[in-house]
């Protein structure tokens, strides 16, 4: 489940929200009354939700955007005038707000969180150019040393790396200690 944040300039409003989300099986990290109290709360947090209104003190809401990372999302609470010209970036809500609104509209925005984060997880790790280097010589060794193809010898230090539960880089760094003796 993703984190929330709620930020709206009257902190009345703010909590009231935070207990209705929380009624509702949600976990608030924090109901904040300013952008840079909603900005210090965000920072710590990936793949989370900021709730918010369109004005406070500090900042506008266009500004605390622009702040958020790739991985948070907002979601404004704001008048069909200002939710009319929102960035496509920024999911709105009208007013007034809707209970039932609120908590599908949150549903859904942490459903798409939870396929992002899923999504990264399956990205293949880009490696150094030093890992890159040793795996290539554990494999130039294990085809010189058992006339093995470079295919062959890539699935081996595979087998190996999942046999002993360590690492690609790990097992390479084995087989070259191992045969550089």
């Amino acid at each position: 489940m993703s984190s929330l944040v709620v930020a709206f300039p009257k902190q009345e409003v703010a909590l009231k929200i935070k207990k209705l989300l929380g009624q509702s099986g949600y976990t608030v990290t924090a109901a904040v009354s300013s952008g840079a109290a909603a900005l210090q709360a965000m920072a710590a947090l990936d793949h989370s939700i900021l709730i918010c209104g369109p004005r406070f003190s500090d900042m506008m809401y266009s500004e605390l955007n622009e702040y958020l990372t790739n991985d948070n999302r907002m979601l404004l609470v704001a008048s069909a005038e200002i939710c009319d010209s929102a960035p496509e970036s920024v999911v709105v809500l009208g007013m007034p707000l809707q209970v039932h609104d609120l908590l599908e509209t949150v549903r859904m925005m942490d459903e798409s969180l939870y396929r992002l984060r899923k999504k990264q997880k399956r990205k293949p790790k880009v490696r150094t150019k030093e890992d890159q280097a040793l795996l290539n010589q554990a494999k130039a060794l294990l085809m010189e040393r058992n006339k093995m193809s470079e295919d062959a010898a890539h699935r081996y230090i595979q087998q190996r790396s999942m046999e002993n539960g360590t690492g690609l880089i790990e097992t390479a760094q084995m087989i070259v200690a191992l045969n550089s003796n």
